[in-house]
């Protein structure tokens, strides 16, 4: 069988149409966040806290220096500005510290709000590579220190009367395409030492995968990214594909619930390596941690 010119044309016509409006659906997806509220609460708490999380921002820009993202965590006046990781794209020839210093600046004139950053793959890269990124890892804690942010790279602080605030540094192996090594509570218990469970304690992991061990070690909630909410989300079939390419994983994004325990994943609000987003809008999540009274 054969398919003349005005047979295939029209086809063809189509298909560019589609992959057009599929581009420009992703274009509008990438610079447009949505703000979305996670309701926590708990007998540990004392009061009632706002926070705000945000995830694998990747130098992406919401309007000059961030001014969009800023304004909208500006306006939510929150107490704890809780950073999960991957400000920075840690790739050889695109690494570069401006976005994220030019953040770390504008967040920290937020008045009357403490910023915890925890560690993602992206700064332990910086870390770990030193011979391809240079002094880079350096620049950025210096640029933390410079605007009062604290680091939480296997570090546990206390906040107020009732908060423990913990950052998890996940080994590169755990991060490891398609089949990613097993993590246990007792990693977690050697990075961290034992939770504290007279107070609420909030556990910046960025990854997903490992919310048995999280729940396990004590972590009430378990803040996480890394999986950019599975890049496209199909309906009832949720993330197609993470970073480290595994398919259609439960946990690409939403909240999770086990035992007590809660997960929240982020869907990020940037990209890096596959520049695109479908179904999947950026995200910051404002977090309301109430005290639980009664039954």
């Amino acid at each position: 069988m054969t398919f003349g010119v005005r047979q295939v044309l029209p086809w063809a016509v189509a298909g560019v149409a589609g992959a057009t409006a599929v581009l420009a659906r992703s274009r509008y997806e990438r610079n447009h966040f949505v703000t979305e509220e996670v309701t926590i609460v708990s007998r540990k708490l004392a009061r009632e806290w706002t926070a705000v999380f945000l995830s694998d921002l990747h130098d992406k820009q919401f309007g000059e220096g961030n001014q969009q993202l800023v304004e909208e965590i500006r306006q939510i006046e929150p107490d704890l500005i809780l950073i999960g990781g991957d400000t920075m794209v840690a790739k050889e020839k695109l690494a570069d510290l401006t976005v994220t210093r030019e953040l770390m600046e504008q967040l920290s004139q937020i008045k009357n709000c403490r910023i915890f950053y925890g560690i993602g793959n992206h700064e332990q890269r910086l870390c770990r590579e030193w011979e391809t990124y240079g002094t880079m890892y350096r620049e950025f804690l210096h640029i933390l220190r410079e605007y009062g942010i604290c680091y939480l790279s296997d570090r546990t602080l206390h906040v107020g009367e009732d908060l423990a605030i913990s950052g998890l540094n996940i080994d590169q192996p755990y991060y490891r395409d398609f089949s990613p090594a097993k993590m246990s509570e007792r990693y977690v218990k050697y990075h961290l030492g034992e939770a504290d469970p007279r107070r609420f304690e909030i556990l910046l992991a960025h990854s997903p995968l490992f919310f048995d061990a999280y729940a396990q070690w004590g972590a009430d909630l378990a803040l996480c990214g890394h999986f950019h909410g599975g890049t496209i989300r199909l309906p009832y079939l949720g993330g197609v594909m993470t970073p480290q390419f595994q398919f259609f994983r439960k946990c690409c994004a939403g909240t999770f619930e086990e035992n007590g325990h809660t997960m929240i994943v982020s869907r990020g609000l940037g990209t890096h390596s596959i520049n695109l987003r479908l179904g999947n809008r950026p995200q910051l999540i404002v977090l309301k941690l109430k005290q639980q009274i009664g039954e």
